[in-house]
């Protein structure tokens, strides 16, 4: 278990890092969401075999109602991603310079709900086929199908929402105080509702 939530620390870790440093010292473009989707990639490609490579609380909470995690290590599992998530944030606060919550768009909540709900989902649900089921098993294109659902998520969700898909990116943000309260924990409820309905929906279309 400690390898394990090792792992997740790191993965976590280094995810939140670059989304920090990429969206505060390259701006809006397109540089962002293709670093953050290529950090994920190779995150799980690296912890894939030990962790299940989650790094993302809403990712195990998905693993767990499909059977892929055991209910007693999510709890673990979700201290150790949002540790890292926040420690990540901290420092790329200290590294640069960023954009404090007051000074960010106003969202619209249903949209950012529905924003980060559907591609939370398609993450999640995009992870329980590729990482989980039985019929894609030993598969190598699993880590690029999860970074790239990412980064097509930011891409299309761009204004809409942060763009999260993650709890822990949701605290990375309030840690680094471009987000409120309010808007960090409605991203991270939004983020769970996601990954529960991708975790009973894998269900109903895996050929389990």
């Amino acid at each position: 278990m400690f390898k394990k939530l090792l792992v997740e620390f790191i993965g976590t870790f280094f995810l939140i890092l670059t989304v920090g440093l990429s969206v505060f010292s390259s701006g809006s473009g397109v540089i962002p969401a293709i670093a953050i989707g290529f950090v994920l990639m190779v995150m799980v490609y690296a912890g894939g075999h030990v962790s299940g490579a989650h790094y993302n609380p809403a990712v195990s909470l998905a693993a767990a109602i499909r059977g892929a995690l055991s209910w007693k290590d999510l709890l673990p599992y979700w201290v150790a991603q949002l540790i890292g998530g926040a420690l990540a944030a901290y420092i790329a606060s200290l590294l640069v310079v960023v954009t404090p919550a007051e000074a960010q768009a106003k969202f619209c909540i249903p949209v950012l709900i529905a924003a980060e709900v559907l591609f939370t989902f398609a993450l999640c649900y995009v992870v329980l086929h590729t990482a989980t089921d039985k019929d894609t098993e030993g598969n190598s294109f699993y880590g690029l199908a999860i970074g790239a659902t990412v980064t097509v998520g930011a891409f299309a969700t761009a204004g809409l929402c942060f763009g999260a898909f993650n709890p822990a990116v949701a605290l990375g943000l309030l840690t680094m105080g471009t987000a409120c309260w309010k808007i960090a924990g409605i991203t991270a409820l939004a983020n769970l509702v996601g990954a529960a309905l991708a975790g009973y929906v894998y269900k109903l279309t895996a050929n389990e």
